[in-house]
């Protein structure tokens, strides 16, 4: 029997070095992550910071290793800005990705997010009326459109401190967009926004064209809710880690996943402080468990790693 999960396993650089928290791992160069990401089996890499800007200098990088672009965040404002001012803002990110063969675009919306600032998580951004979601779904599905034009599609990224946190949030974006906007799943922030990770992306798995592994240590996202700490002191906690570290049932997510034929990016993304979870030793845990469970799909296996 074979498995219908046909994925490519990356990572994003975050284990080594945090573009949000930049103490965290700020010494560790590009070169010793993409070598160590190679060696543990990884395919390819999301973008961060220390990627080169270029188009042709960021594809020599990653050639030199043997890896491909998996994608990259854009920070996107359209909850705030026209699709004309997202379009012109986009462009350079855009011809990176596209330059180099990445077919989805991360979309993180960052127009009044607090995700960055130590501001307790209740104070985030809403849509309240339904004129401002159906509004907000028009733009993004026109964006998404653009985006199509150079092969790239757009995979919205619902983030703890944004306007879509919370599970209701990615029904109503679901729900007020096009086919044009695809949904980045990213497993952590569910389970962090109160949602069941394995129901939602079954609800959604349709709509999904790239997915974020990220686990979760529940203990730390409680104390997170009760002490209504920010987004960031929340990551310096520990309340994410990688796939196999945490709570988080990984083979309850591949399984719609398979059923609907996904074809794409697992990618291990996981905050946390390398000097309390090692880089290379948690990216390779998170590797092994998500390998371990995608070749059991293949073989026909159920419950294996």
């Amino acid at each position: 029997m074979t498995s219908g999960l046909d994925v490519r396993i990356g990572i994003n650089p975050i284990s080594w070095s945090n573009d949000d928290l930049p103490s965290l791992g700020g010494e560790t160069p590009l070169e010793t992550a993409l070598a160590e990401g190679k060696a543990i089996g990884y395919e390819g890499f999301e973008l961060g910071n220390k990627f080169p800007k270029d188009p042709q200098a960021l594809g020599e990088v990653l050639a030199r290793h043997g890896l491909s672009l998996v994608s990259g965040w854009y920070s996107g404002e359209l909850a705030r800005r026209s699709v004309d001012e997202e379009i012109a803002a986009v462009g350079p990110h855009l011809d990176k990705l596209a330059r180099n063969g990445a077919a989805v675009m991360v979309y993180g919306e960052v127009a009044d997010s607090i995700q960055g600032l130590p501001r307790p998580l209740y104070q985030r951004p809403r849509l309240f009326r339904d004129e401002q979601w159906r509004a907000y779904g028009d733009r993004l599905t026109a964006f998404g459109r653009h985006l199509l034009g150079r092969g790239v599609r757009l995979a919205y990224h619902h983030h703890m401190g944004a306007y879509v946190q919370a599970p209701e949030d990615v029904d109503h974006l679901m729900e007020v967009t096009g086919e044009e906007v695809g949904l980045l799943f990213d497993s952590g922030h569910m389970a962090f926004a109160g949602g069941d990770p394995a129901a939602m992306l079954a609800r959604h798995v349709a709509r999904v064209c790239h997915v974020h592994c990220k686990d979760v240590r529940p203990e730390v996202i409680r104390y997170a809710r009760n002490r209504n700490w920010s987004f960031l002191q929340s990551v310096l906690a520990g309340a994410f880690t990688v796939p196999g570290d945490g709570a988080i049932d990984f083979g309850a997510l591949l399984a719609p996943l398979e059923r609907h034929g996904y074809r794409g990016w697992l990618v291990v993304e996981a905050e946390q402080d390398p000097a309390v979870a090692p880089s290379y030793a948690y990216a390779e845990k998170g590797y092994r468990h998500l390998r371990g469970l995608v070749d059991a799909l293949g073989s026909g296996e159920r419950g294996a790693a």
